[in-house]
């Protein structure tokens, strides 16, 4: 009987700090979509980290600005205030300050365009985000959701929770 008790607390115990380490450090955030494949698939989920102020190219971010479907998003930054980038859509490159983007991490080249006109200089304080999967991805291509206020970013992605098999989401980069 007292291996059941021990049993558990152990639980009990396991479940307090799992709890106290998204409470406080991280907040988990379902993948809703597949705008971010191949790197995350719809229904995965990813441990973030709020409280982020900088950014890296390249970072896959949560954002909470506000948009038609009044959701968050997850996205990849691309560019940050003062950068500016410009899409070729003939040659489906993308450039940020003149240099071609080196993009491990997308699904198939950018062939799909919105209504935001290139080059674009981003203003201070805001970021420009894309889906990695570019031609099913709303994203600053379009002026429905445009550049991000780096107020609403919620935070950064850190690893995949869900599924546990792939945990890196950032191997591209290694």
């Amino acid at each position: 009987m007292s291996f059941l008790f021990d049993i558990t607390d152990s639980i009990k115990g396991a479940v307090l700090v799992v709890f106290l380490i998204f409470a406080f450090l991280f907040r988990a955030v379902g993948v809703d979509g597949g705008s971010m494949k191949p790197t995350l698939q719809d229904k995965d989920w990813v441990a973030v980290a709020g409280g982020v102020t900088e950014f890296e190219y390249g970072d896959i971010v949560v954002i909470n600005q506000p948009w038609r479907r009044n959701v968050p998003i997850i996205k990849r930054v691309i560019a940050f205030g003062g950068d500016t980038i410009n899409i070729d859509f003939r040659k489906n490159e993308v450039y940020v300050n003149g240099v071609k983007l080196n993009e491990p991490y997308i699904l198939e080249p950018t062939e799909l365009s919105y209504d935001v006109q290139f080059p674009l200089t981003i203003e201070e304080g805001k970021l420009f985000v894309m889906g990695d999967n570019r031609n099913d991805s709303v994203d600053s291509r379009s002026s429905e959701i445009g550049l991000i206020d780096e107020r609403y970013v919620l935070g950064k992605a850190i690893i995949r929770i869900f599924p546990i098999d792939e945990w890196d989401i950032y191997k591209e980069f290694d």
